[in-house]
């Protein structure tokens, strides 16, 4: 069983690995693991694209069925991709996505980086791409060596604030469009991929208002983290782990 836990910003590697894929390594339940495709090389993609390169690296690394966690923004693409390949998916599980129509526009602390000229800007700045990328969107509290980390690729290297600023600008463009159609996708009747939306309730970019809603009638699993924001992997990433094992092993 493959599993794989996906995000759109860079530094994120780093945190699943800290928080959420560890702890499921020790149990044994993931055989094998991605957890971002690399800003610095998607300038040119385009969100379109996004699926057929999923595609590319599921098939390189999980050549059977698998189950996979998706956190945020990155949910509409895999979404697409499960729709095109339910018969490889035993399970897909989204934590924190945006699903509701309130939650087509980006949240003042990325859009920011997709403003004309103070966009490059801003996202070249280790601190506001960083630290208050992460600390903006829930309770996390960064701790000193965690941010070192998290700053580093902006140090080291402007590719990653252009990219950044390329992926913003591409989520502020067609984000609308792809909640609907994901949207769309999970309440089809052909939709027959076990689904759960994890939720933490302290997610400042996203309301949890119309989660429930939408979920009501369907075949979707919704669980709460109550003390979790929108990166529930680093508020609670040993409870997240946990639920995520409960539910593939249900």
């Amino acid at each position: 069983m493959g599993f794989h836990l996906r995000h759109t910003l860079t530094e994120m590697c780093y945190l699943y690995y800290q928080t959420s894929i560890v702890p499921l390594l020790l149990t044994g339940l993931v055989l094998d693991s991605q957890t971002s495709l690399n800003l610095n090389m998607v300038l040119t993609i385009l969100w379109m694209e996004y699926t057929s390169a999923l595609e590319s690296l599921i098939d390189a690394v999980a050549p059977d069925k698998l189950s996979i966690v998706v956190q945020g923004y990155f949910a509409p693409i895999v979404v697409k991709y499960a729709n095109e390949h339910q018969d490889k998916l035993n399970h897909l599980i989204l934590v924190n996505p945006p699903i509701t129509d309130k939650h087509a526009k980006l949240p003042s602390t990325l859009a920011c980086f997709s403003n004309f000229l103070l966009g490059e800007v801003f996202s070249q700045d280790p601190l506001r791409a960083s630290d208050k990328a992460l600390t903006s969107s829930g309770p996390y509290m960064m701790k000193e060596e965690d941010a070192t980390v998290y700053r580093r690729p902006y140090l080291v290297s402007g590719a990653s604030g252009f990219a950044l600023n390329a992926i913003t600008r591409a989520m502020g463009k067609d984000l609308k469009a792809y909640i609907e159609s994901m949207r769309s996708i999970l309440a089809s009747d052909s939709w027959n991929t076990k689904t759960t939306i994890c939720w933490g309730l302290r997610d400042r970019w996203l309301t949890y208002d119309g989660v429930e809603d939408f979920c009501d009638g369907l075949k979707h699993n919704v669980v709460q983290l109550p003390m979790a924001g929108h990166h529930a992997q680093e508020d609670r990433g040993e409870e997240l782990g946990n639920i995520i094992k409960r539910i593939l092993r249900g």
